[in-house]
């Protein structure tokens, strides 16, 4: 290649400093080791770079060029070479988070924002997972960390879990044109077998997929996301739990009616769970930070 880093970082110093001499100093060679590299490169290239009046060097149209568009392979270089030292130091490149979709994915910007103060850039990937699939994402190797997994841990090895928060903040919402909106008193599941319900789809892709407050038997509309799930129920397509916080606007608004039940809804246990096998420091900063009480407080609360 024609083209070097160590050419990019010759015209970067030269063009800072305004001189050969002080990009020597800069760079800690000396004068005459700038001029021979910059004219071995004009050679290679085929074209010049500088125009030169006197003993006075200035970078042309194709200099600067080269350098504007070379400064961003620098940065890129530099780091590529840091990353390469975190990695080396324990920092993983990358940090895949599958978060449960009964956790707004706003309550983790604050931990994130700390993260990214502290000075870590470990890259993080964060994606959207439905019940058995939190799991399912650490089985299946598609997540490093899971947040807010529900329900009881798989029978899988190679994954470490720790209680987080009990989810109990539902409400039983319908559309006031629903046809159970008018029924006196709790419902009982008899009656809730007679209607269809909205779920969110469960994203598993190797374990069994896991169900919710359904009864056997009963009609079920799947939909991507929680938001799409309560704006199907705004719409009057069936039934469910959501959560207080998507649901209370909803009620207060009146398009939607809050209903008891026969059967309360069970409360929900959600964990943080993490794979064993290829945890760097990353990993383990989460870890830590969502054992502090603040934190878990806050993620309760938004629920």
């Amino acid at each position: 290649m024609k083209i070097s880093l160590d050419l990019l970082q010759i015209l970067d110093a030269i063009e800072r400093h305004g001189s050969f001499t002080a990009a020597a100093v800069a760079l800690n060679r000396v004068p005459s080791a700038l001029s021979h590299a910059i004219a071995k490169s004009e050679s290679d290239l085929g074209a010049t770079l500088f125009l030169r009046q006197g003993r006075r060097a200035t970078l042309n149209e194709a200099g600067r060029t080269l350098l504007e568009d070379g400064r961003h392979l620098l940065r890129a270089a530099g780091e590529l070479e840091r990353r390469v030292q975190r990695i080396a130091d324990g920092w993983e490149a990358e940090l895949r988070i599958a978060l449960d979709a009964v956790i707004p994915v706003e309550t983790l910007f604050p931990l994130l924002k700390n993260f990214y103060t502290a000075g870590h850039s470990t890259q993080i990937r964060i994606s959207g997972e439905v019940l058995g699939g939190t799991w399912d994402a650490l089985t299946t190797g598609r997540a490093d960390l899971a947040i807010g997994a529900p329900g009881d841990l798989p029978a899988r090895s190679g994954i470490a879990t720790r209680p987080l928060c009990t989810h109990s903040n539902f409400v039983f919402a319908i559309a006031p044109d629903h046809p159970l909106a008018a029924w006196e008193g709790p419902v009982p599941a008899s009656e809730l077998l007679r209607h269809r319900a909205v779920v969110v789809a469960d994203t598993s892709q190797e374990l069994d997929a896991r169900t919710v407050g359904l009864i056997e038997g009963q009609d079920v509309l799947h939909v991507p996301d929680i938001r799409a799930k309560a704006a199907a129920q705004v719409a009057g397509l069936g039934i469910g739990h959501l959560p207080r916080r998507l649901a209370v606007p909803e009620i207060a608004a009146g398009r939607l009616v809050e209903k008891t039940l026969d059967t309360p809804r069970t409360p929900l246990p959600l964990h943080v769970a993490w794979r064993t096998r290829t945890g760097g420091k990353a990993q383990a900063w989460f870890i830590e930070e969502l054992a502090q009480k603040k934190v878990i407080d806050e993620l309760r609360l938004s629920l």
